[in-house]
């Protein structure tokens, strides 16, 4: 069983051929692979340890895939993986181990394994992982993506080195059971980055709960969230468990968190404090052990400037955060993502792949996916349907013209003029930084005044005075 998640690839052999090197230090014991390579199609070499395999890769052509065993005398599979990877950044790894070892997998993920297989390789692993290296060399050269899954059949491509790194921020911090605060655009990909999580975190064998905290009004949230029992409210005919009672022993994933209404944010952050809570209804007392993650749109720093999010519960909801950067600041995905989406939609209609030309990839480039993911999902979906290229083109440009027409106008750049008075000038810059570096003491510390006065050099009380002049007391 994969340790990452893989994308389900076509049954069929890839129709492009893909370069394979496998690296191990007992190529004797390789034959069952190698056979299963050469009945795909595929170029097979094969290096006995870690240096050898170095100068290969350094040669064109530059295999499409290496398959490298962890467990070599002398140079391992992980110092070799650093090496391959330094040498060639685009270059497609994955690393194959007798051990399903997380702690392995973990670091040969931060290091930019695409995966991480148990011997005896199977053959749908092998499909996959041929289907994934073709895909990825036809996307006009774009570097091989390693894509996310769920049973849920959400795919994901990480592949840009922001993505790279939010990878491995999640990978780092899913065997700790702290919560997460996954921050991004609409449609950028936090569910899926949650999924990731849980999948591997020490509770992947228990339920993945999500709750869309923006889709119910309060009171229906609330009971949705707790649960209630039967005559709690009209029409409660019969008890029902809430998300934190299915979530036992898993992970809970509190979507659109900034959203909530304050008066449940206040219950929700005496539940996270005491780990216990009540139906609605009920004077039982349940605990609640469940890992929380949420994820939110908004800037949850102006929210809790206007009131509208506790900041004692943002601090107790981010003891990591997730900075998801939006599609347009991750381009080199874009062809990538076409393509993916194009395959999965096509097969879900039951219609042929149509292609993706050059003016389609530049026409992609171009526009500035407000929507991210999903409008770039419903934009395949519309030329799958269509099937008129020259549309779909004209209708993405002119959905672009029409959010520049709309776009706040830049304000006008400020006339330069020596400033009337220096002194004063002087003194606004300096407490404008006085006030950034208290906020930022207060974030790391979590709203630990003593450690935020400890962090910056100063008295309790000097900290206690400077927040109220400042003004950045939590509402």
């Amino acid at each position: 069983m994969s340790e990452f998640a893989t994308a389900a690839a076509p049954e069929a052999a890839p129709a492009v051929p893909v370069r394979v090197l496998i690296v191990d230090d007992e190529p004797e014991k390789l034959g069952y692979v190698r056979a299963l390579l050469e009945a795909h199609a595929c170029t097979v070499e094969v290096e006995p340890n870690g240096s050898q395999a170095l100068a290969r890769v350094k040669r064109d052509p530059v295999p499409d895939l290496v398959l490298l065993d962890l467990m070599m005398p002398g140079q391992d599979g992980i110092a070799t993986l650093g090496k391959l990877r330094r040498a060639r950044p685009a270059l497609r790894v994955v690393m194959l181990s007798n051990l399903n070892d997380t702690r392995k997998a973990v670091e040969a993920a931060q290091l930019g394994a695409a995966d991480y297989l148990t011997k005896p390789l199977k053959e749908a692993d092998l499909k996959s992982l041929l289907g994934q290296a073709a895909l990825a060399g036809s996307a006009s050269g774009a570097a091989p993506a390693a894509p996310e899954t769920d049973g849920e059949d959400t795919r994901y491509v990480m592949v840009s080195p922001a993505m790279q790194r939010v990878r491995a921020e999640a990978l780092r911090v899913a065997p700790i059971d702290v919560p997460v605060l996954i921050l991004g655009e609409s449609g950028t990909g936090k569910e899926v980055v949650a999924r990731l999580i849980h999948r591997h975190s020490r509770r992947a064998d228990g339920p993945f709960v999500k709750v869309n905290c923006a889709a119910l009004p309060g009171e229906l949230l609330e009971s949705e969230l707790f649960g209630y029992e039967a005559g709690a409210f009209t029409g409660a005919v019969r008890a029902k468990p809430g998300k934190f009672e299915l979530g036992e022993n898993g992970t809970i994933l509190l979507d659109e968190i900034g959203e909530m209404p304050p008066a449940l944010q206040a219950k929700l952050l005496h539940v996270l404090q005491d780990g216990a809570y009540s139906r609605l209804g009920s004077r039982k007392t349940l605990k609640a052990d469940v890992r929380v993650l949420s994820a939110t749109n908004i800037d949850v720093q102006r929210a809790i400037g206007g009131g509208r999010f506790r900041a004692d519960l943002y601090y107790r909801l981010n003891a990591f955060t997730l900075q998801l950067p939006p599609l347009r600041e991750r381009q080199e995905e874009i062809p990538l993502l076409l393509r993916q989406f194009m395959i999965r939609f096509a097969e879900s209609y039951s219609r042929p792949i149509l292609p993706i030309t050059q003016a389609m990839h530049e026409a992609c480039l171009r526009h500035p996916w407000p929507g991210n993911l999903r409008e770039m999902e419903n934009f395949v979906k519309r030329y799958l349907i269509l099937g008129d290229e020259a549309q779909a083109i004209a209708e993405l440009e002119q959905h672009a013209a029409a959010l520049a027409a709309t776009a706040p106008a830049a304000p006008a750049a400020p006339v330069a003029r020596p400033p009337r008075d220096l002194k004063s000038l002087v003194k606004g810059l300096k407490g404008e930084a006085e006030a950034e570096a208290i906020a930022q003491a207060l974030r790391e510390s979590r709203g630990v005044r003593k450690q935020a006065a400890q962090a910056l050099g100063i008295s309790y009380k000097a900290l206690l005075y400077k927040i109220r002049m400042y003004g950045l007391e939590p509402e």
